[in-house]
């Protein structure tokens, strides 16, 4: 069985064929040097839980898309915006997640079968992590073809 393999490496390369994307990491986000500015963009997959049926498998996958927030030295101007581009972080994570999920809803990813059952749910995060990082986490179902056999 290479389910697991082979979703994690789809996911992987789906998300590295993605302009706004510069490291793809896997596992506890605790592991990761969040630090190191030569990183980000930095997408971060993690497997919450899977459910074993008959003939699927059913993956809960969380992929938290984020970059680092620039803030300026120049005066506020705007209080709406303010002086950082937080707002600019936002909207391009969401169009890069936006654009990794509606590929595996509908896209060559789909007619490989690997394919998201139900809504995604998408939530901003801001100054979650030690430096000014800006990003959202999409959390999903992925419903991939169980391959295992019963046979000796």
């Amino acid at each position: 069985m290479k389910g697991f393999y082979n979703l994690t490496d789809k996911l992987k390369d789906t998300l590295l064929a993605e302009p706004f994307v510069n490291t793809v990491t896997f596992g506890s986000l605790d592991d990761v040097d969040l630090n190191k500015q030569t990183i980000f963009p930095l997408s971060h997959i993690t497997v919450n839980n899977t459910t074993v049926s008959t003939n699927t498998l059913t993956f809960n996958i969380s992929i938290l898309s984020m970059d680092i927030v620039d803030i300026s030295k120049a005066e506020t101007t705007d209080i709406f915006v303010g002086n950082d581009n937080e707002q600019d972080v936002l909207n391009t994570q969401l169009d890069l997640l936006t654009r990794v999920i509606n590929t595996l809803q509908r896209g060559d990813v789909f007619t490989e079968l690997y394919q998201v059952e139900g809504d995604v749910s998408c939530e901003p995060f801001v100054d979650r992590f030690e430096n000014k990082l800006a990003g959202w986490v999409a959390t999903f179902d992925v419903l991939v073809q169980n391959d295992m056999t019963i046979c000796n």
